[in-house]
Order: C-alpha cells, then sequence, then structure tokens
C-alpha cells in the first residue's frame, strides 16, 4: 500500500474503532503487512453505517488497485 493510503485506511480505522480491541490490532497489523484480503476478511465482523462502509470499501479498493499495480508479472 502505499503510504498515503495506509494512513488513509489506518487513521479511519481508529476514528471508526475507538477501543484498543485484539482485532483491530490485528487490522492494523494487516495493513501495515500489505494484506487487503486480511483486512477484508476482519471487517466483516464489524457493523458499519452504509455511508462507512461505501467510504472502507472505496479505501480498500483503491489499496486493492495499488496492490495488483506492483504485483510481480508472470
Amino acid at each position: 500500500m502505499d503510504r498515503a493510503a495506509s494512513v488513509s485506511l489506518l487513521r479511519w480505522l481508529r476514528r471508526q474503532l475507538r477501543q484498543p480491541l485484539p482485532v483491530r490490532e490485528r487490522l492494523e497489523a494487516a495493513v501495515e503487512n500489505d494484506d487487503p484480503g486480511e483486512v477484508r476478511r476482519l471487517l466483516e465482523r464489524f457493523q458499519f453505517s452504509d455511508a462507512q462502509r461505501h467510504h472502507v470499501e472505496r479505501l480498500l479498493e483503491a489499496w486493492e488497485q495499488e496492490h495488483a499495480r506492483r504485483a510481480p508479472r508472470d
């Protein structure tokens, strides 16, 4: 994940998940380890408003597109 996208997603997650729960720590670790699939799996556990879900989906899609562009090609 590029640095700006990573910072944006981490800030958003921290605002939404104010409690320092173990799952929040796992989310932060997944972002730091550039693992959008794990972030998606973990976020399925949370209830978000429609607006929140839409926002996080846009962040994840941008991250996944950047991730795909950086992936080695065969």
